[in-house]
C-alpha cells in the first residue's frame, strides 16, 4: 500500500522554493497526506539529501504523529514534544525540527518520507533517523515519499 504526499508548496521532482531553505526563511512546507491505512497506529516522517557530499544528510525526524493526520503546516514549531504526542528527532543539524535545503553546490534532491506503521515508537529522547529506521523494522504498513529539488542562487 502506498501512501500520496504532496505540498502545495511544490510538485513531485519540482524545485522547492526558497522560502522552505537556508537562503529563506527556512520554515517546512506544509505536507499533505492520502492513503494512509485505516489500521495504521502512528506516522513517522524523515527529510532527507542524498546527494549531500558527506552522505545523506538528514533534515526533518518526526515521529508518533497520530495516524489520523492527513497534513502538516507550514512552519512547523521546532519543539521536542508536539500536539498530539507526535516527537521531533534530532536532525544532522544537531536540533530538532526542520533544518531546509542549504546544498553547498550544484542541485540536491530532498525526500520527503512518511510511514504508516502499526506502533508506536518507544524511542528515548533526542533520537535520530537510525534510531527511528531501527525502532520501524517490522512496523511498516505503508509508505510514501515526496522530492523536491533545490539550487542555492
Amino acid at each position: 500500500m502506498a501512501i500520496t504526499i504532496s505540498s502545495p508548496a511544490f510538485a513531485d521532482g519540482g524545485m522547492i522554493p526558497v522560502k522552505y531553505t537556508c537562503d529563506g526563511e527556512d520554515i517546512s512546507p506544509q505536507l499533505t497526506f492520502d492513503g494512509v491505512p485505516p489500521d495504521a497506529k502512528s506516522l513517522a516522517l524523515v527529510a532527507d539529501d542524498p546527494d549531500a557530499p558527506m552522505g545523506t544528510w538528514v533534515h526533518w525526524v518526526m515521529y508518533n504523529l497520530p495516524p489520523d493526520t492527513r497534513t502538516l503546516p507550514e512552519n512547523v514549531a521546532a519543539d521536542e514534544k508536539l500536539a498530539g504526542g507526535a516527537v521531533h528527532g534530532i536532525t544532522d543539524f544537531g536540533r530538532f525540527g526542520y533544518g531546509g535545503p542549504c546544498p553547498p553546490s550544484g542541485t540536491h534532491r530532498y525526500y520527503f518520507k512518511l510511514y504508516a506503521l502499526d506502533t508506536r515508537l518507544d524511542l528515548p529522547s533526542k533520537a535520530n533517523k537510525k534510531d527511528v529506521v531501527k525502532a520501524m523494522e517490522g512496523h511498516i504498513l505503508a509508505q510514501g515519499e515526496l522530492m523536491g529539488k533545490y539550487k542555492r542562487r
